[in-house]
Order: C-alpha cells, then structure tokens, then sequence
C-alpha cells in the first residue's frame, strides 16, 4: 500500500476516534509506569470533557507485563469497540498488539523504547508514540566526550527493543566521539543471583571503569544493589542509567538511591516551571495518592505526561493548534511523538538527586534553558560532581587490575638488548627478575607470537621496549605511539679512506683544478705576448716559446719572485695573479692539512645494491620481523641470510667477514654504535616502519592513557635523556691506539707525489743523457778514451785513501789545457779548475 493512502486510511481511523469516542489502553498494573499511565489518562479523559465538552470513553486492561495477556486484552478491546488500542511499552507486547490491530484495521499506538524501523512498514495501522533514541544515546555520547572515557561497559536488558533500538544508537554515538564499547552484557529480565554476580564479576576483571545501564526498574534494582556488594560502586567506577532508569528516580525509595549513590541519569526534557505543568503536577499527586497510597512517593515522570498528551491527541483527532505538556505534538510517518532534542541531565546523591543542568542536541551542556544560557561542550559547567564512593574528583575510566586480578604483562625474553629487557631467571627463588618494570610473565617465542598472545588475552599487555610495530601485528593489538625512532638501517664495516695516494688532489674539485689550469695558462700567455717585444728569451722555435710560456704560466703560482719583468702591464698583471695565487695556495694547505690529520672512515659497502650485486651474506637480529622485510622488499637471496643473537655475535660476523653488513633497527643500532665505536658505521637510507611500542588488546582504555604519559615525556626532555644515558652506559670496547695510526702520515699519502717528482727528474736526466751521448758521438774516438779515462781515474781516486792526490792534480791541469781548446762536460772542467 502507498504511503499516502496508508496515511489516508490512518487519518480516516483517527477521525473515527473523535466521532465514537472509544479509546482502549493496555498497561501493566503491577509497575510505577503504567500505575502513573492510569491516573494520567484518567486526568487527560477528564480535562478534555471539562474543556471541549467532548465525550471520551477509556477502557484499560492489564498486561501484567506479558505479551499473551496483552493479546487476549487487545482482543476484549476490540469486541468492545475501541477504535485506537494505546500503550503497551515493551516490544513483546507492542508486536502482538500490532499484530492484531493490523488484522481488524485498528490503530495501534506503542510506547516501546525504542521499536525497529521496519515496524511501520511491516503494519500500516502501528503508530510510534515514543521519540527516537538516537538523540539520547548522541547525549550519553556527548558526557563520556566530556570527560574523556575512550570506552565503555553497556548493561542493558536483553529484549528485543534494546537489542534493534538502543545499542545500535549507543555503538554509533560513541564511535563519534571517539570511544569504544566493550563487549555487550546482556541480562535477562529476572536472572538470578549466581547468574548476575558471574556477569558483574567479568566486568570488574576488566580494566574499563565506565558503565552505561539500559534496563527495567525491577533489573536496574538488582544490578546496583549486587555492583554495591562487590565494591563496583566505588571511587574509580562510573555509572550512567538512561531514561529507562532515570525518568523513574524521583519513585524510587531510599534503600534503591543508597545503592546508586553518585550515579548520572540522563532523561527527556520536559518544562517543569510553566502554571499548566504546576497545575497537572498538583492534581497528579492527589489523584495518585488516592488510587495508590502504597506508592511514597507521588510525583509524576514523563511516562506520565505521554499518557496524558497521547489522549489529548487521539480526542482532538491530530489538531495542529494543540500542544501539550511536553511539547509540541506531531502525526506523521506514523509517529507520535513529541519532538525530543533535549535532555536533563541529574545526579543521585543522598536521598534524592540534582537536577545538573540540560543537553541538548548541537548546542552541549548547560545549567538553564532559554536564549541566555551559557553553553559548554564540557560537563566542567556544572561544577563538582558526585561520583561513586563520594569523590569529587571525576574518575579516569579505567583502573589497573586488583592484587587479586594482577596484570599479566609479557615481555621478551631474548632481547637483543639487555638494558632495554633484561630477564634473569632466579634458581634460588625460582622466579624471574626483569629490570625496568614490575613484570611477571617472560616470553620466548617470537615477537608476533608475544603480540598473538596479546590478542588472545593470555596477556593483558606486552611490555618491551624492542618491539616493533608492523601492520600484521595492529590485527591483533593495539599499540601506543612509538616512543622511539623508527627505521631499519645498515651496519657495515668500516675502512681508511680508500685512493688516500691521491689526496692531494681533493682539497679542490675537478672543476676548480681546471679553473686554476686555465686561468694560469692564459695570464703567463698575457704575459708572454707582452714580455716577448722586451726579453730576446721568449723568442725562439715555437717548442721553446711554448716551454717558455708554460713556465710562466707556472712558476709564480710557485715562487712569488718569478721572472724579471720590462712592462708595467705584464707587472700588474702578475701582481694579481700573485695575490690570487697567495690566496688559493693557503685554502689548499689548510684543506690538505685537515685531511692528513683528521681521520676519514668510510664504509666498506657502500649501500644494498652492492650487497645484492655481490651475492654477499648479510645478518639481521633474530625474533624480528627484519627477515621477512629483507625477503619481500629488499629482495635478497634467502641462501645469503643469516640471524645472530647478540651484538658480540654480529660485530664477530662482521670483523671476520662472515657478514658483509648487518641490518638493525634504529635504537639498537644506536647502543651497538656506542659499544663498537671504531669498527662500524651505518650506510645507506633509513628504511621506516612504526617504530617500537607498548601493545594492549584491542580497544584496551590504558592505550590512550600510555599515548599521553609517553607524549609528556616526550615534550619534557625525558625520553632524550634516557636515550643519552642509554647510549652513554655503554663503553666502546675498541683499541684507542688505532687513533694515533690514522692519524700519523705514512709515505702512502704521498707516494704519488714522489712518484710524480721522481719521475720528472728522471726524464730530464735521461733526456740530458740521451741529448750528451749524441754529442759525444761527434767527438773524435781519442777525446772519447780521454774522458773514460778521466772517469774511471775520478772514480777510483775517490774509494781511495786520497794518496794519489799529486796524480789527480797532474791529470787535472792537463784537462785544465785541454778543455781550453776541447770542448769538455762543464761540470768536470768546474772540477778541474777548483782542484
């Protein structure tokens, strides 16, 4: 059926309501609702006689709270005419009602809290007489908000309502603000005592601290007299009820509020201070008083007030001018319903409770209604609370566990290093010893199995501070910030600096030696075209004029003094050069100077890619998840990789070459660093991943507690410190003597210089050999023997005791006549004439 035909026929049986008059009602008797239910539509039956003269019949009938008895009711009613059947607030009854209205085309009008979306869908003639739950639950929402509770225990009565209505509202409010519920504790309607206490006990054991209750009164009842026997109403703990608990406290006797004390409630809004409120409150308590003396306490809730809007609207059959006591009324897609956006908010404390303050929907929290009224997203505006066993301080949300219910916490017992976890196993007390933090339970399986346990709640954390956070690990935990770097890096050997033979030329760079080539070339080439019309030297053959002119190009950069200049042009010139000269001569000793004294170590492997080219093997820390990076997104060989379980391990590996390089996590690398200072470096990129971490179970409340605990620490200074100190407590244990080794000059950081000089000097000897033994060719064969002559003599005078001195002297004044006319080696004619 079309909805506007649907709407059409409903309207049609509404009108039918006005023109008989027959309104048929189903309550329980045996509860405060529906007795305050009874006395409200008999006032409202009454008020609309006395104001419209209109004649209005009600029959009620008792449920006794079963859905079988509500049928049979619903059954009498119609034989007896009633043409709306009104009431019925749990879904049980609700449905078979429905049901049964839908059959005889009778509308049924439902106060369930809540009933499903597909109620009106499934019977045309059901109408929805109490508001939506989704703005109460946003309202639950928005005080765990407040105070900053990141999860919540819910309690609620497992009927078919809480199941469809409220807890998908709750789930989805909470997620909103960032808060999690704990697995749901359902509770039948009457369930016993061992059966309750078992419920609550599980609770309890749990860290979270925060309980929402959505139940019955008769439930409500028994779950806070039980949760007082076992301590759960007590500093630490916190309680919120929803208006299936709080709309009834103000009917509740003293022994109930002793066992709720600072218990939060949130209810529908309803205006209290306006005359027609007052009046309806002074007729109620007298007209209750009298119908049910038994009852204490005679004020009226909000069950009341819907009663009492609910006849009004079926009598004036849906006028749009009416409006009752708590608000504006409306009729359509099958709702009847007063336009709920607001919410009181009440604490219990003594006796009786306070009313805090409102919130209301897009605007929070506040302590009066109106356009005045100052609005905070924040409880904190209504001032101290009452909590659980009397504090007024608000609770965390959570606790650590009970001596009787101690935290069991696993950490590794293989930690690669002892300073971040150290486990010692005590044979005398047969009991493990774990430095740094109180912890009971060592692991020796690998840090995902540490993490499955997690999951499994074997452990309620796992403590270390070496434990990764990957991806596959946050399936089955949660974890905190990394309180650490993060990265994977290299660890290599490390060596000299390799080519130190040509360190003479890296205090410049390829392109400054060429700068400094060119530009000397072209200023002794300016000088040379300048000097060349003054000095009969620069002229010549043109391989003289080019030795010419490269000796000026160089031999300044040299020898300031250079060579005698005739032109004030070429002088100016040289005078720059020679300033520039001076400049650049200085940088490049002091560049050399810092090279030669200051060590300069680098890695024996350069990065990965030369590891994987040279099929070398390689090590990574055991228990770690650095394998399977290595494997997947490094891709090395598995044949080539190779674990080690302490850093003595891995500096041997690498020392000896068994490794070629060793990967390791950031902070390990750090304390391996400052224990081997001299052998190993760190090479290549830094390859990220989450860093190390405290893991929890999934949605465990101390997770946002650790994050803010770590994050002061982090701010403060703290962590640095730790870091320092950590690094600082291990002493490097390489020989010092191996600084004075670096640092002294071998010949090898000069050979090729000397090899340089050697070299030249041996050409130029070997050219002036070459060039004196073609002309001695040109001499006659006996200048020839002459001279051998004389040399062999010099020779052997000179391994001689010096006896022969007279002969040497009667050859050297022969020589001395005969290098007159014969043209003789100067050097030996030098020797002559001295001698």
């Amino acid at each position: 059926m079309a909805s506007g035909s649907m709407h059409e026929e409903k309207t049609k049986n509404i009108q039918a309501v006005k023109a008989k008059g027959i309104i048929g009602a189903i309550v329980d008797h045996s509860i405060r609702i529906g007795k305050e239910e009874i006395v409200a539509m008999d006032m409202a039956v009454e008020d609309v006689y006395n104001q419209t003269k209109q004649k209005v019949t009600l029959l009620v009938k008792n449920s006794r709270g079963k859905a079988v008895q509500a049928t049979l009711s619903a059954r009498d009613l119609i034989k007896k005419k009633a043409q709306v059947i009104l009431g019925s607030r749990s879904w049980e009854e609700t449905s078979s009602v429905a049901e049964l209205g839908n059959q005889y085309g009778i509308p049924t009008l439902s106060f369930a809290d809540p009933c499903p979306s597909w109620a009106t869908e499934r019977w045309p003639f059901f109408i929805q007489a109490s508001p939506s739950k989704n703005l109460q639950m946003k309202a639950v929402a928005a005080m765990v908000q407040s105070w900053g509770w990141r999860r919540v225990n819910v309690i609620y009565e497992d009927t078919d309502s809480a199941v469809n209505g409220i807890t998908p509202h709750l789930y989805d409010a909470l997620q909103e603000v960032g808060a999690q519920i704990s697995p749901l504790t359902a509770l039948p309607s009457f369930p016993n005592a061992s059966m309750l206490c078992g419920e609550l006990a599980k609770l309890k054991a749990e860290q979270c601290r925060v309980f929402v209750v959505h139940a019955s009164l008769a439930l409500a009842e028994r779950i806070f007299q039980m949760a007082k026997g076992m301590k759960m109403m007590e500093q630490g703990y916190v309680w919120i009820t929803t208006d299936s608990v709080t709309s009834l406290v103000h009917s509740m006797d003293f022994s109930m509020m002793s066992s709720m004390q600072g218990v939060l409630g949130v209810e529908r809004y309803y205006h209290d201070k306006g005359r027609k409120y007052q009046d309806f409150y002074g007729r109620f308590q007298y007209e209750f008083g009298l119908k049910y003396p038994e009852e204490k306490n005679h004020e009226p809730g909000i069950s009341a007030l819907e009663a009492y809007d609910a006849i009004w609207s079926l009598a004036l059959a849906m006028k749009e001018d009416f409006s009752g006591l708590s608000g504006k009324i409306q009729f359509s897609e099958q709702r009847l319903a007063p336009s709920v956006n607001t919410f009181r908010i009440i604490n219990v404390v003594g006796r009786s409770y306070l009313e805090l303050g409102i919130w209301s929907d897009g605007i929070g929290f506040s302590v009066e209604v109106g356009e005045n009224a100052k609005n905070n997203v924040s409880m904190e505006i209504f001032g101290k609370l009452f909590w659980p066993g009397g504090s007024l301080n608000a609770p965390r949300g959570w606790d650590i566990a009970t001596v009787a219910n101690a935290l069991r916490i696993g950490v590794p017992n293989a930690s690669l290093i002892k300073r971040f976890v150290d486990v010692e196993y005590d044979l005398l007390t047969k009991s493990y010893a774990v430095s740094g933090f109180s912890i009971d339970f060592p692991f020796d399986g690998t840090y995902d199995a540490l993490v499955e346990q997690v999951r499994l709640k074997n452990f309620d954390a796992a403590v270390g501070d070496d434990i990764p956070i990957i991806s596959k690990r946050c399936v089955d935990a949660d974890f905190t910030h990394p309180h650490t770097e993060s990265g994977l890096v290299l660890i290599v050997a490390i060596q000299s600096q390799s080519n130190r033979s040509w360190l003479f030329l890296k205090p410049f760079t390829k392109a400054m030696w060429f700068l400094i080539a060119s530009i000397n070339v072209y200023n002794g080439f300016v000088i040379w075209m300048i000097e060349r019309n003054y000095c009969s030297e620069l002229k010549g053959s043109p391989l003289n004029q080019i030795g010419t002119l490269l000796w000026l190009a160089f031999a300044t950069l040299f020898s300031p003094q250079g060579e005698k200049l005739h032109s004030n042009l070429s002088r100016a010139a040289t005078l720059v050069r020679l300033f520039v000269a001076l400049i650049i001569s200085q940088s490049y000793t002091a560049s050399l100077t810092s090279m030669h004294t200051v060590p300069r170590l680098e890695p024996k492997v350069a990065n990965i890619g030369t590891l994987r080219n040279s099929n070398a093997v390689i090590g990574y820390s055991r228990k770690t998840f650095v394998k399977d990076y290595l494997l997947n997104v490094l891709h090395f060989n598995p044949n080539n990789i190779k674990n080690f379980s302490s850093f003595e391990e891995c500096a041997d590996c690498l020392k000896n070459g068994r490794i070629a390089g060793a990967f390791l996590e950031v902070p390990t690398s750090k304390v391996f660093l400052a224990k081997y200072c001299k052998s190993f470096m760190t090479t290549g990129p830094t390859y990220k991943f989450g860093g190390y971490g405290y893991a929890f179970p999934k949605g465990s409340p101390l997770v946002a507690d650790m994050d803010e605990a770590l994050l002061k620490v982090f701010e403060t200074g703290t962590l640095k410190d730790l870091e320092d100190k950590l690094t600082a407590s291990e002493t490097c244990v390489e020989d010092f003597e191996s600084d004075s080794e670096i640092l002294s000059l071998s010949p090898g950081s000069f050979c090729v210089l000397f090899l340089f000089t050697a070299g030249t000097s041996t050409a130029a000897l070997a050219i002036y050999f070459f060039h004196s033994k073609y002309k001695m060719e040109e001499s006659t064969p006996a200048h020839k023997r002459l001279w051998m002559l004389i040399l062999m003599y010099c020779t052997r005078s000179v391994t001689s005791s010096g006896s022969r001195s007279s002969e040497f002297y009667t050859i050297c004044n022969f020589c001395l006549r005969l290098s007159l006319n014969v043209a003789a080696p100067p050097i030996l004619r030098v020797a002559c004439l001295i001698r």
